[in-house]
Order: C-alpha cells, then sequence, then structure tokens
C-alpha cells in the first residue's frame, strides 16, 4: 500500500543549486522530490544501469520456461537437458536476488 503524501515543504535555492539538484534527480532517475527525500534522509542512491531490461529478459524467459514445462507436463513436448534449462534459470534469478540485496533500502525506479 502507498501512503498519501500530504505534507508540503518549501525551499528557496538558487538558480544554480535548483538546476544541479534537477540534474542529479535526473541522473538517479528519479523525480525531484523523491530524490530529496532519499537524500534528506541519508538513503543511498544507487542506480544499478541496465536492470531494468535485465529484469524483463528475466520474465520473459521466465514465462517461456513455463510454457515449456506446460507443454513438457501435457506430454506434447519432450525436454532434453530440462534441468539444466532449470538450474541456469535459478542461477540467474539468484544472482539478480543477490544484487538487490546489496543495494537493499536504495531507492527502486517504480
Amino acid at each position: 500500500m502507498r501512503i498519501k503524501k500530504t505534507e508540503i515543504i518549501t525551499l528557496r535555492v538558487t538558480p544554480h543549486t535548483k538546476e544541479a539538484i534537477r540534474e542529479k534527480a535526473k541522473a538517479a532517475d528519479l523525480t525531484i522530490t523523491d530524490y530529496l527525500c532519499y537524500s534528506g534522509l541519508g538513503k543511498e542512491i544507487v542506480r544499478v544501469e541496465g536492470l531494468e531490461q535485465m529484469l524483463s529478459e528475466l520474465k520473459v524467459q521466465g514465462r517461456n520456461l513455463n510454457q515449456l514445462t506446460t507443454l513438457a507436463n501435457m506430454g506434447r513436448l519432450t525436454v532434453l537437458n530440462g534441468d539444466t534449462l532449470v538450474e541456469s534459470y535459478g542461477k540467474i534469478y539468484e544472482q539478480l536476488r543477490e544484487l538487490l540485496k546489496t543495494v537493499n533500502g536504495a531507492p527502486q525506479k517504480r
């Protein structure tokens, strides 16, 4: 459940500072609000390049694995080295879990 944001904080900065904050938020792929909140709360902002594409590919591979499993269970397909496929998929999943544990608490783009 997402908590509704109801409070407002106003601050004055120079145009130079505003632009620097805007650029840093953009580089972190965050809104200015999220960037300032994470920074103000002392949370480390970690940007993992390519993570979204990797997670997307992992989902696709998972769907493919599910489809192959379904067809194999129906007897419509014989999977050779299926255990190797499942093991490889599991290793990729575990590596991603470890990566996310390393950056646990860092903001994730929603």
